[in-house]
C-alpha cells in the first residue's frame, strides 16, 4: 500500500487517515441534511512510489488501495468483465463500443466495490456495526460484505425499494429498517443514528472510501482495454459517487505517471432526477424537483456528491445527458437483446444515454473508444421491464401447436 493523507475538496486542507473518518473537520461544519456533501475528502496517495513500484507486467494495486489488504473481506469483489459490444456499436454507429458488466458483481452491481472497502476500513479500526442509507444496492452489497466476514450491517431503505433488493438484504442477515419516506429521508436518519448510537456509517461519499471503493471500476477498464485510456465513459448518475469514483481512477493513473489523458465522462441522468445534469448545465445548484423515476437506484431528489460529480464531467471535458423512462426501458432492451448483458433500468440509463447522444449533433466519433458502465443486474429489478414485455401463453405439448 502507497502511503496517503485525506485531502479535502474544498479548502485543500490536509489530515492523516486517523485524524478524521467522514468530512473535513473545517469544511463539513457547513453541512447539514437536505444539501450536498460540503468538504467531501480525497485520498491522497504517493504517487512518486507508486511510480517507482508499479509494474503493469505485475500490477500491484495494492498501491492504489486505502485500507491494507489483511483488512480486506474474503469476499471477492470486482474484476467484472469488459465486453466488446458490437452489435450494439452497429446499431448506434460505433465501431469500439464496450460494455462494462458490474452487475456481476456478488451481490449483483458495482455498489459492492464501495461496501468491501468500508468494511475493510470497519475490520481495521474495529467497528463492528456499519450503517448505510440506500435504495437498494448500496444495501444488498453492505449485507452481502458484511455476511463474508463478522461485521453487522445496519440499513434505512425506503419502503418503496424493489422486492428483490430488499429480499437480498434480508437473506444476508443485515437488519433491515425501512423508512417512510424517500433516499434522502433514510441517508438524514442514518446520520443521526450513527451520530448519537455509534458504528461506521457507509453512506455514499460521506464516508470518503465508498469514492476509492468505486475507482476500482476505473482502475480494471484501464487494464482491459490493454492500458488504454478510452475515449468517453457513460455513467448512470444518481448522487454522483460512481461518477467521482471514476474520476478519481484516472486522475491517480495520470499522477502515478501512467496515463496522459483523462477519458471525457458522460453524466447521464433520468429527465426527473436531474439536479446534476442541470448544475453542469447552469453552474448553480439545485434540488431535483420531483425525481420519481422507474430506475429506482439513480433516484436523487439531493445528490450527496454533486460538487465533485460536478467537477469531474468539466475537467474531463464531458457532458451532461437526459432521458426519460420510456428511453431508459427501451436502452434496457436494447442491450440485452444486443450484448447479451441484461442491466437493471439504472444501468442502461447510460445506455439510453448513448443512444440519444449518437442521434444529435454532438454525437461520439465513429472511431471513438466509448465504454458504458452497466451498474446493476436485471434481476435486481423484474417488475419493471416486465411491464413493456409480453410472456408468450402456453401451449399443448403437441409439434402441431409450435407450428401454428
Amino acid at each position: 500500500m502507497a502511503p496517503f493523507i485525506y485531502r479535502c475538496t474544498e479548502c485543500h486542507q490536509s489530515y492523516s487517515r486517523e485524524q478524521v473518518r467522514y468530512l473535513c473537520p473545517a469544511c463539513g461544519k457547513s453541512y447539514r441534511p437536505g444539501i450536498p456533501l460540503t468538504g467531501v475528502l480525497e485520498a491522497v496517495f504517493d504517487y512518486d512510489t507508486i511510480r517507482s513500484e508499479f509494474d503493469t507486467n505485475c500490477p500491484d494495486w495494492n498501491l492504489f488501495c486505502a485500507v491494507e489488504p489483511e483488512f480486506h473481506p474474503p469476499l471477492a469483489v470486482g474484476n467484472t468483465p469488459l465486453t466488446k459490444a458490437g452489435k450494439l456499436g452497429a446499431e448506434l454507429g460505433l465501431t469500439n463500443l464496450w460494455v462494462k458488466n458490474d452487475g456481476l458483481n456478488p451481490s449483483g452491481s458495482l455498489k459492492d466495490r464501495a461496501s468491501f472497502l468500508v468494511v475493510a476500513e470497519a475490520t481495521r479500526l474495529g467497528e463492528r456495526r456499519i450503517v448505510a442509507a440506500s435504495t437498494g444496492n448500496a444495501a444488498s452489497a453492505l449485507a452481502a460484505v458484511c455476511a463474508s466476514t463478522d461485521r453487522e450491517a445496519l440499513i434505512f431503505v425506503p419502503e418503496k425499494a424493489p422486492k428483490a433488493k430488499l429480499v437480498q438484504m434480508v437473506l444476508y442477515g443485515a437488519r433491515v429498517i425501512p423508512v417512510k419516506g424517500t433516499y434522502d429521508d433514510a441517508f438524514r436518519l442514518s446520520l443521526e443514528y450513527t451520530e448519537k448510537r455509534g458504528g461506521l456509517n457507509r453512506n455514499t461519499a460521506y464516508h470518503p472510501l465508498t469514492i476509492e471503493g468505486k475507482k476500482t471500476a476505473g482502475l480494471e477498464i484501464w487494464v482491459q482495454l490493454g492500458f488504454q485510456v478510452p475515449d468517453a465513459i457513460l455513467v448512470s448518475v444518481g448522487d454522483g459517487v460512481i461518477l467521482a469514483g471514476l474520476h478519481k481512477a484516472f486522475l491517480d493513473l495520470q499522477r502515478a505517471g501512467l496515463i496522459e489523458r483523462l477519458p471525457k465522462l458522460i453524466c447521464v441522468q433520468a429527465e426527473t432526477s436531474d439536479a446534476i445534469h442541470n448544475y453542469i448545465q447552469t453552474g448553480h445548484y439545485a434540488d431535483a424537483a420531483n425525481p420519481t423515476t422507474r430506475a429506482d437506484s439513480i433516484s436523487v431528489c439531493c445528490p450527496s456528491n454533486a460538487h465533485w460529480a460536478h467537477r469531474a464531467v468539466l475537467e474531463t471535458g464531458g457532458c451532461s445527458v437526459l432521458v426519460s423512462d420510456t428511453e431508459i426501458l427501451e436502452a434496457q432492451a436494447q442491450m440485452a437483446r444486443t450484448t447479451g448483458i441484461f442491466g437493471e433500468p439504472a444501468a442502461a440509463t447510460a445506455a439510453a444515454g448513448l443512444v440519444k447522444l449518437q442521434q444529435s449533433p454532438h454525437c461520439l466519433p465513429a472511431d471513438a473508444c466509448v465504454v458504458i458502465l452497466a451498474t446493476g443486474h436485471g434481476l435486481k429489478d423484474v417488475e419493471t421491464p416486465l411491464s413493456r414485455v409480453s410472456i408468450p401463453a402456453a401451449i399443448e405439448p403437441r409439434l402441431e401447436a409450435v407450428e401454428a
